[in-house]
């Protein structure tokens, strides 16, 4: 009887450990999505948001990690000329990754190995908002939907992953 509970209570945690939703896409990350509206986001997080102005951003957690989402007034249809929805999202946990496994901590390297046969990839510097000047070791690494107008953003320092960003393409 002792093993049959063992057993029972080892399939219940394994069950709930593989259903906390912690994938990113260029649509989302985790149960947040771009365009999502500001009811359902807040729904999930359990918590008023607010609409940000890009700097500062609403700090949210999911399953105990947290997640910066940006929201903004936009138009999203005809019914919804003005809705409030999320236009993104930034992490810098570990517990969030791809389909193909990328995610905090891994390496520029992974980066293009993972995606180099993704149709529309970016590779650039950053760059040091107050002296203008290119930042030697920190760049970005980004994937762009152009069938969604969304963009996954992979920030690296010294060629390691230290940040993810899902968000609206601004450029579409």
């Amino acid at each position: 009887m002792k093993k049959i509970i063992s057993l029972f209570l080892f399939a219940l945690t394994f069950g709930i450990m593989t259903a906390q939703d912690f994938e990113v896409s260029t649509l989302r990350m985790g149960p947040y999505k771009v365009f999502m509206e500001k009811a359902e986001g807040e729904k999930i997080a359990g918590a008023k948001l607010k609409i940000t102005d890009g700097q500062i951003k609403n700090n949210v957690k999911y399953n105990g990690e947290l997640i910066q989402l940006d929201l903004y007034e936009a138009y999203i249809s005809e019914a919804k000329p003005n809705a409030a929805s999320i236009m993104g999202l930034t992490t810098t946990s570990k517990k969030f990754k791809t389909k193909s496994g990328i995610g905090i901590g891994n390496t520029k390297d992974d980066l293009i190995n993972a995606y180099r046969n993704y149709p529309s990839f970016t590779v650039h510097p950053a760059w040091d908002d107050k002296s203008e000047k290119r930042l030697k070791d920190t760049g970005y690494f980004t994937l762009e939907d152009l069938d969604a107008g969304t963009q996954l953003s992979f920030k690296f320092v010294n060629n390691i992953i230290t940040e993810i960003s899902v968000y609206l393409n601004e450029g579409c």
